[in-house]
């Protein structure tokens, strides 16, 4: 019997740890698995040695509170490997720690970069002739993992995200004034998360008139006439706009000399692009304008998981983690959409070189002919990832959390 260690890296989610649930269930369960580990802060705990005994979860009590908690119980990091050639002694020690602690499967919950890592060390493995199993579980609320239909934690922040913009149209909607409210929504090059905004309109209320998606260059001479027909016979109306909007250049419209600066893993960090489309909308028409910053809300509010993500995230990570015990290394588990009517999916497993680093956006056929509204195969692909609701566990009046 060889150890099973886990980690969870890059940004959270409210369905992560259903993940985690599934990889720790199934390992306690197999009679391949001598302890699990968590690492603590992902490869860089790994790294230092700092591990976590997650033989606790063997009680269905405690598991139950792991799969409704909210961000990464284990921690997270933004460290992204470097290239195994000239960097061999980053892998060597790797490869050490697992021979010292008789680590026979290493699983990693994340999204791209995270992949990457799970990419570097499996080709590492093999070329050394290294028997340990590696294994990817998708994680990111962006929603932009290649081969996968959709990624876990993308259904639950896009219930969020079309839940407060329904709720924001009831509010702006008790004046007899004219107002726009722009709704700033994460998504650095995919719209996935933003294109959500479209679920909160119905045969009821029609909130959402304009949503700007990276994948469509913004135009701000096209955006303001839009937004001049809009107001013509509607009295409130809401803009979801991406992060991630650029310009004819390629440039982020959101960054500024106060947001230049990199994350971990070296990507320009965004924000404020919310505040400049509302100053471009009041510098030319006169209208009560005002921005709105979801932020991180939209990865961790735990209220908002979706049934159908809390499901299928504990599903993969169980899932993932068998085939993996099955002997299998190098791939990323992920699902394959079998019907939308009714919903049905299946667990596939992809070799993580066809996924790591490659980014999926949202494809032509998914945006309006205006470019600036989605389609209704969006909807469809869409609305059943956000339905249903887990029966959560409550204390004093407070959801209550699983704490490492």
């Amino acid at each position: 019997m060889e150890n099973l260690i886990v980690g969870q890296s890059g940004g959270p989610t409210v369905a992560i740890n259903s993940s985690l649930a599934g990889v720790v269930k199934k390992a306690l369960e197999s009679d391949k698995v001598d302890k699990v580990y968590g690492m603590i802060n992902g490869i860089d705990g790994f790294m230092k040695e700092e591990f976590v005994d997650m033989s606790r979860f063997v009680s269905e009590e405690r598991l139950n509170l792991l799969k409704q908690t909210p961000s990464s119980f284990l921690g997270s990091c933004r460290r992204k490997l470097p290239e195994i050639e000239g960097n061999e002694e980053v892998y060597n020690k790797i490869f050490e720690l697992f021979k010292k602690y008789n680590i026979g499967y290493f699983v990693y919950i994340g999204g791209n970069d995270s992949m990457d890592t799970v990419k570097k060390l499996s080709l590492y493995g093999k070329e050394k002739g290294i028997n340990v199993n590696i294994a990817g579980i998708p994680k990111t609320i962006d929603n932009d993992l290649a081969v996968t239909d959709h990624t876990p934690g993308y259904g639950s922040a896009a219930k969020y995200v079309a839940n407060s913009i329904r709720q924001l149209a009831m509010d702006t909607s008790v004046y007899n004034m004219k107002s726009i409210v722009v709704t700033e929504i994460m998504g650095r090059n995919a719209g996935w998360l933003t294109a959500a905004a479209a679920l909160a309109n119905c045969d009821k209320i029609t909130p959402v008139d304009i949503i700007l998606l990276p994948e469509v260059v913004f135009d701000k001479d096209k955006f303001i006439d839009r937004v001049k027909d809009v107001i013509k016979t509607k009295n409130s109306s809401i803009i979801a706009v991406s992060e991630g909007i650029k310009d004819k250049n390629g440039k982020y419209i959101g960054e500024s000399a106060a947001t230049l600066m990199e994350d971990g893993f070296s990507h320009a960090a965004l924000g404020g692009v919310g505040k400049i489309i509302e100053h471009i909308i009041k510098e030319n028409i006169p209208i009560k304008t005002r921005s709105i910053e979801f932020s991180t809300m939209q990865r961790c509010s735990a209220q908002n998981i979706s049934l159908c993500d809390y499901e299928e995230a504990f599903k993969v990570g169980f899932e993932g983690t068998e085939h993996m015990l099955d002997g299998n290394t190098g791939f990323m588990a992920g699902f394959e959409r079998i019907s939308d009517n009714p919903y049905r999916i299946k667990t596939i497993f992809e070799d993580v070189c066809k996924i790591a680093n490659i980014e999926k956006l949202i494809p032509d056929f998914m945006i309006g002919e205006d470019g600036m509204s989605v389609t209704d195969k969006y909807i469809e692909y869409g609305r059943p990832l956000i339905e249903g609701e887990p029966d959560l566990i409550y204390k004093d009046g407070i959801l209550d959390f699983e704490i490492r």
